[in-house]
């Protein structure tokens, strides 16, 4: 069977972007940012970036590109005979595993507090923490939202990559884009956003030096 390609580079930039741009990247990153150097932080991610992102993403396309396999395959077409970098592939499969337990949880709360804004749970009396710790000690409700982000995504997977992956992703990131901007120029609007905005971007040295974690941070 020939074996699908993207439709466009559009669509695999698209796709690779939202591969790699994690939760920790809009969910922790503004207030851990602020917490360690502000600005100062954000460059230094930046380098991090370029010095050991590149060389990865590199690395990565070469090897799919040159085998046009999965991970585990993809090692044992490219390896020396008898040599067993192939075993690196089954750690790859294992990290991917390890972060979809993390994932799907995590979209699951997203979906449910989409469902719970929608019904008017948070209709500004309800107090948002009570409502999270209600969710979390609800095993049965959990385990309902995480399997329908699982559903979600193997229904996606299923349509293949053109009419699935592809182009499904090209809506979800843009949609990721507008939305981003919209809360960027709403929360410029808020009381105290000037304050939050100073918080974020400009350079703290003493935050990012007595904070013997914050260099270790740069990896979300």
């Amino acid at each position: 069977m020939e074996r699908e390609n993207f439709k466009s580079k559009l669509g695999f930039i698209l796709v690779s972007a939202g591969c790699a741009i994690g939760i920790g990247n809009v969910w922790r990153f503004p207030y851990v940012t602020g917490q360690n150097g502000g600005g100062i932080f954000v460059l230094l991610y930046l380098l991090f970036l370029v010095i050991m992102g590149i060389p990865v993403l590199t690395m990565e396309l070469a090897i799919g590109r040159a085998s046009k396999k999965s991970a585990v395959l993809a090692y044992k077409k490219l390896e020396k005979p008898k040599s067993k970098w192939h075993i690196h592939g089954w750690f790859c499969i294992l990290g991917c595993y390890l972060l979809m337990m993390f994932y799907t949880v995590v979209c699951g709360w997203t979906i449910a507090y989409f469902v719970k804004a929608a019904m008017g749970t948070f209709d500004g009396t309800e107090d948002v923490t009570m409502v999270f710790g209600s969710m979390l000690g609800n095993p049965m409700e959990l385990t309902g939202w995480m399997l329908l982000v699982a559903v979600i995504g193997f229904g996606v997977c299923a349509m293949g990559v053109q009419k699935g992956v592809e182009r499904i992703t090209k809506v979800m990131m843009a949609a990721l884009f507008v939305i981003m901007a919209l809360l960027c120029v709403h929360s410029l609007t808020l009381e105290g956003g000037q304050a939050g905005l100073e918080f974020y971007l400009l350079p703290n040295f003493d935050n990012l030096f007595n904070n013997p974690n914050a260099l270790s941070l740069i990896h979300i």
